[in-house]
Order: C-alpha cells, then sequence, then structure tokens
C-alpha cells in the first residue's frame, strides 16, 4: 500500500518540486503560460476527450450531479465555518468550494484507479471548472453575470463537441492528433505552474493557510460521503469523486481573489500553503480510498 501511495503522488509532486526550484531561481512570468493553458491547452484536453467518451456521456450524468452538489454543499459547510473564524466567507468558501481538480486532480485519480478514471476526472473537472467560472464569479461580484462564461474557451470546446457528436460528424484521427496533442501539454503545466506558485508563499499568514490546509480536505470528504449514498455511481466514479473531496483549493482561487480584490494575499496564503500541506492529506485520503474504490 505504501509503495502503491508513493507511485500515485510521487510524479505529481515532482513535477511540482521542479517548478518551485525554478521559480525560486529564476522568477518567471508565468501569466502567458496560464493563459494559454486556459484558452488552448485545457479546451483541446476537453474537446478531446469529450469526442471519444461522447457515446458513454450517459455513464456520467450522476456523476456530474455528484460533483456539482459536493461543490455547492461544500460552500454551505464552509459559510459558518468563516463566520466561526472571522473570516470574510467571500474570502474562505470558494476554496474550499473549488478544488484543484485540474492540475493535480486529474493525474492524481488517474493514477490511483487508471486510465479508465480518466473520462470521470474530466467530468468532474468540467463540472467544478463551470462553477468555478460562474458560481464563483457571482460569489465574488454580483454583478458578474453566468452567461457570459459561456464565451470561455474551456465551455465552448464543450459545446463544439456535444455539436460534432449529436450530429454524427466524423474528424479524422489525422485532424485529432494535433488537438489530442495540445490537450497533452495541460497536466504537466499545470503542475509545473502550480510549483511556480507555491515559490512564494506568504509566510504572514501560515496559519490561515494551515487551518485551509486541514479544513478543505475535511469538508470536501465529509461533503462527499454525505452525497454518496443518494447518487448511484459505479465504485470508479465514487473513488473520483472521493478523491476530488480531498483535494486542496485551486490556484485559480487566487487568480479571482486578485481579479476582484478579495483579499488576494489572505487567498494567496490559503492557496498555497494548503497545496503544500496536501502532501500530508493527499497520501492519508489514498489511505481510505485505495481499499474501498480502488
Amino acid at each position: 500500500m505504501t509503495l502503491r501511495i508513493f507511485e500515485i503522488i510521487f510524479p505529481i509532486f515532482a513535477i511540482v518540486f521542479v517548478g518551485m526550484f525554478y521559480g525560486k531561481r529564476y522568477l518567471p512570468d508565468m501569466s502567458l503560460p496560464n493563459r494559454l493553458n486556459m484558452d488552448v491547452f485545457i479546451p483541446a484536453l476537453l474537446f478531446g476527450v469529450l469526442i471519444r467518451q461522447a457515446e458513454n456521456a450517459g455513464l456520467y450524468v450522476n456523476l456530474a450531479i455528484g460533483a456539482a452538489l459536493v461543490t455547492i454543499i461544500s460552500g454551505v459547510l464552509a459559510w459558518p465555518v468563516a463566520k466561526l473564524l472571522k473570516i470574510d466567507p467571500k474570502t474562505f468558501c470558494p476554496p474550499m468550494m473549488f478544488g484543484n481538480s485540474g492540475n493535480m486532480g486529474l493525474p492524481l485519480t488517474v493514477m490511483a484507479f487508471g486510465e479508465e478514471a480518466f473520462p470521470a476526472s474530466i467530468v468532474v473537472f468540467l463540472v467544478s471548472t463551470f462553477l468555478h467560472i460562474s458560481l464563483g464569479s457571482y460569489l465574488l461580484d454580483r454583478r458578474s453575470h453566468i452567461l457570459q462564461q459561456l464565451f470561455s474557451p474551456m465551455v465552448l470546446a464543450v459545446i463544439a463537441a456535444i455539436l460534432v457528436s449529436v450530429t454524427d460528424f466524423q474528424i479524422s484521427e489525422t485532424v485529432m492528433k494535433p488537438i489530442d496533442m495540445l490537450g497533452e501539454i495541460c497536466i504537466p503545466l499545470m503542475l509545473f505552474a502550480l510549483g511556480v506558485r507555491l515559490a512564494d508563499v506568504d509566510l504572514s499568514e501560515w496559519h490561515l493557510g494551515l487551518i485551509s490546509g486541514i479544513l478543505a480536505p475535511v469538508i470536501g470528504i465529509v461533503t462527499v460521503l454525505i452525497a454518496l449514498p443518494f447518487i448511484e455511481m459505479t465504485k470508479m466514479q465514487q473513488g473520483v469523486l472521493f478523491m476530488f473531496g480531498a483535494l486542496p483549493p485551486a490556484v485559480m482561487n487566487f487568480m479571482f481573489a486578485e481579479h476582484y480584490d478579495q483579499e488576494p494575499a489572505r487567498v494567496a496564503a490559503i492557496v498555497l500553503i494548503a497545496n503544500a500541506f496536501s502532501l500530508i492529506s493527499i497520501p492519508l485520503a489514498l489511505v481510505y480510498a485505495l481499499p474501498k474504490f480502488g
């Protein structure tokens, strides 16, 4: 068991540590690579996976519902905790709701449950991402319009994949190959970018980051365990949802906080230190998940 957990988490954290080392030494500006990931590489990944898994789309409806419920219920549970800790809920709740489902969740679940878990991981990632750019924006700024998010490259990629699937339009492998190659860039780049971000941890808010690092997986896992008995899913899908509940906050929370001027320094501490703490929380979650869902 210990060896398997090491084999799962080592490739993920190895790339993160490379990013940390490079970020500390060279202080790279990751804004362009991150923008390319959001606008090109992740949409390519989503399009390619959805095209190839179109015939199985109905198998993931309950999983998508479960992911949405877990995200929303996590926010509900986090709200009184924020009040108790005397933290602005708009600062604390989004990181508790929106986990690192891209640069950590995707490789983690595939390493834990095999390649067959990848489509399920993509579904949870897609639901989480859409809720983040829509509901998350609305939580931080009530003037934000959810419909505006329909024009983001990731959502447009999903819509394009759905249109291709329902019209039975066949895309040749010659065309799909470069799309797949672009999509393969996104996960390693996400992990590297996360490492660069971790190199800038603000230790002045370490206590808030540590509390969040403990509470984020606790709230997520409790929410998943509450939801599982009420949603019919395969064992593998349950495992994927469980591991997504155990994830630390997404780096995108910091980007949103910076954009909406919602205590970005505190959100950075929550995100960055909580991700560092996942070196402890993720192996503990795997100890439970592998025998039960693997």
